[in-house]
């Protein structure tokens, strides 16, 4: 004999209307993976934007002095002894093989952070693997890419400061001239933001230092790595300009 239960009553919540109606809990983190895990992928992508932005800046600089450069080498001058306009643009006698030893310097420094960042991108790859309990795949000996960056490019502030010294000593100061001026200014100018890049290695070497998750590693080290090759093309163009240019 068939028996007849009583009847049960489903809430369903609302997803429209106006106030005081029920909305469904949301879930997931930053990424909508369902889980509460950073969203590390769009932070790197982020950052990169920013990257971008800001060398878009740092070329704007370097292009202006660029072009001031190139006019006022051209730029004829009022001597008022004879009343007349001279060209007193002097070539500046550049230390030319300390600078190829400083730029040897830079281009293997630029070397040794993309393998750093390689070095870093292969770890957050292994990540999730290792995080999986019975899993093993292998030990991995790494070479402290950051370190090595770190003593080059600190070596190539140090030849940059005795290329100034030797300057210097061939009679080229600041105010000697215009040209010497330009000189001092370009390569000064890029030994600030190259000394930007050295901080944010020490920042990255903090991090590694401190254990934090190898993701955030990650994003340190890849914008740094791009703003270091960013650097080695600036010190390139601006080698190139004071040798062709003078």
């Amino acid at each position: 004999m068939a028996t007849l239960s009583s009847p049960v009553t489903i809430n369903v919540p609302k997803t429209g209307g106006s106030g005081g109606d029920v909305r469904p809990p949301a879930f997931g983190g930053d990424d909508g993976r369902g889980d509460n895990s950073p969203d590390y992928s769009g932070r790197l992508r982020r950052v990169r934007l920013g990257l971008v932005i800001g060398l878009a800046s740092v070329t704007m600089i370097f292009v202006s002095l660029t072009s001031a450069y190139v006019v006022r080498r051209g730029l004829p001058t009022l001597d008022e002894h004879n009343n007349t306009y001279v060209r007193d643009w002097i070539p500046v006698d550049l230390p030319a093989s300390l600078l190829l030893v400083n730029t040897f310097l830079l281009l293997a420094s630029s070397v040794t952070v993309e393998l750093s960042r390689r070095q870093i991108k292969r770890q957050a790859a292994l990540a999730p693997i290792r995080s999986i309990p019975g899993v093993s795949v292998g030990s991995e000996r790494n070479f402290p890419w950051l370190g090595a960056t770190l003593v080059l490019g600190s070596g190539f502030l140090m030849g940059q400061w005795m290329a100034w010294r030797e300057l210097a000593d061939r009679g080229f100061y600041m105010a000697t001239s215009a040209s010497s001026s330009f000189v001092y200014l370009l390569t000064a100018t890029h030994a600030v933001h190259l000394t930007g890049g050295i901080l944010v290695l020490l920042y990255a070497a903090t991090v590694s230092l401190l254990h934090r998750p190898v993701e955030a590693r990650r994003i340190v080290v890849d914008v740094t790595a791009w703003y270091w090759h960013f650097m080695l093309l600036l010190w390139l163009y601006i080698f190139g300009l004071l040798w062709f240019v003078r």
